[in-house]
C-alpha cells in the first residue's frame, strides 16, 4: 500500500454462510471471528507473491469471490488482466463502502504482504460474513465490499513513483469513478493487523466520520487501538473517494514496516485484527 497460537484449518474449503451461532445475538464486542479472519491471511499469503494481474493474483481472487455476499469480478478499464471484487447487502441509498486492496507489491522479490494487502482483504471478508448474519436495523445504509486490485504499482515502491496516485490505485480510482455519487462514506482497511496496532486518524481522514469510528470502538472495548490524535496524510485507496467528495477514513498504522519483506505472518496479530473486525461491524450494523 500507500504513500507518504492460532491455528485454522483448511479456509479453502470453508462456506462464508456455514452453520455457526449467529453473530446477531451476541453481545457487543463478540461478532466478529478473528480465528477465520486469520485463516483468511495465512490462504492468501500461501499463494506468494501476488502483483496485480499475475497468475497468482488470479488464482486467489477464484477463491475471495464467493466468500462475499453476492460476491463478482468488475473489470478496471484499461487493465485487461485487472479486477475489482465486489459484495453487496442491501439497505437504503447512499451505500457505504468498506474496502481494502488484495494485490501485494511487485518488489521486493518475495513478498508476501500478510498485513499490507491480506489483513485488510481478510477483515472485509469476515465483517461481510458478520453483518450479512445480523439483523439491521430499518433504514440502515446499503453496503458495499470491494476488493481492489491494482492498488500497488506495477513495479518499483509506492515511494519510488513520480506519482503514485496515477501509477497505483487503479482499482479504486475506477470504482469511484463509477460510484463515488451512489456512495455517502467510505471505510478503507490497509495495515490493520499487526502486533502493537496503533491506528490515530489517517491525516486526509473525515473527523466526523473517524469520531463515529471512535465511538464504536469504544462500545466494544476496542478504543485503546484508536488513540485520538492524528497521524500523517496517506495516499491510499480512500483518495479517489475523497477527491469525488466522498467522507472517507483509512485505517492504516503507518508506524507498521509494510513495504519489505518483515511483513510477515510472524507480525499478524489475532487481538488487533478483532479489535479492528469488531469495531467495524459495530459501526457498519446500525442506521449510519
Amino acid at each position: 500500500m500507500a504513500v507518504a497460537a492460532l491455528v485454522v484449518a483448511a479456509v479453502a474449503i470453508w462456506s462464508p454462510w456455514s452453520a455457526g451461532s449467529s453473530p446477531g445475538a451476541r453481545a457487543n464486542g463478540d461478532r466478529f471471528d478473528a480465528t477465520r479472519a486469520v485463516g483468511l491471511i495465512r490462504m492468501q499469503v500461501a499463494h506468494g507473491q501476488r502483483p496485480a494481474g499475475s497468475r497468482q493474483l488470479r488464482a486467489l481472487a477464484s477463491q475471495l469471490r464467493p466468500l462475499l455476499p453476492h460476491g463478482r469480478f468488475v473489470a478496471i478499464p484499461g487493465e485487461p488482466r485487472l479486477r475489482n471484487i465486489v459484495g453487496s447487502l442491501p439497505g437504503s441509498a447512499p451505500a457505504i463502502v468498506l474496502g481494502a486492496h488484495y494485490d501485494t507489491l511487485a518488489a521486493p522479490r518475495g513478498f508476501i504482504g500478510a498485513n499490507n494487502g491480506a489483513a485488510g482483504t481478510a477483515i472485509v471478508i469476515e465483517a461481510a460474513r458478520s453483518l450479512a448474519r445480523i439483523r439491521r436495523p430499518a433504514g440502515a445504509p446499503a453496503l458495499r465490499f470491494v476488493l481492489f486490485d491494482g492498488e500497488e504499482p506495477a513495479a518499483g515502491l509506492p515511494e519510488q513513483q513520480r506519482d503514485f496516485y496515477a501509477a497505483g490505485l487503479r482499482g479504486s480510482r475506477a470504482y469511484a469513478r463509477v460510484h463515488a455519487r451512489a456512495t455517502r462514506a467510505m471505510l478503507l482497511l490497509d495495515y490493520v493487523a499487526n502486533r502493537g496496532l496503533r491506528l490515530p486518524r489517517e491525516g486526509t481522514s473525515d473527523v466526523a466520520l473517524w469520531s463515529k469510528v471512535r465511538a464504536a470502538a469504544r462500545r466494544v472495548g476496542a478504543l485503546r487501538v484508536f488513540p485520538a490524535t492524528a497521524g500523517v496524510p496517506v495516499v491510499d485507496d480512500h483518495t479517489p473517494f475523497e477527491r469525488a467528495g466522498v467522507p472517507a477514513v483509512d485505517f492504516i498504522d503507518w508506524s507498521y514496516d509494510g513495504h519489505s519483506l518483515h511483513d510477515s505472518l510472524r507480525q499478524i496479530s489475532p487481538a488487533a485484527a478483532d479489535a479492528v473486525g469488531e469495531t467495524v461491524v459495530e459501526l457498519l450494523r446500525g442506521p449510519g
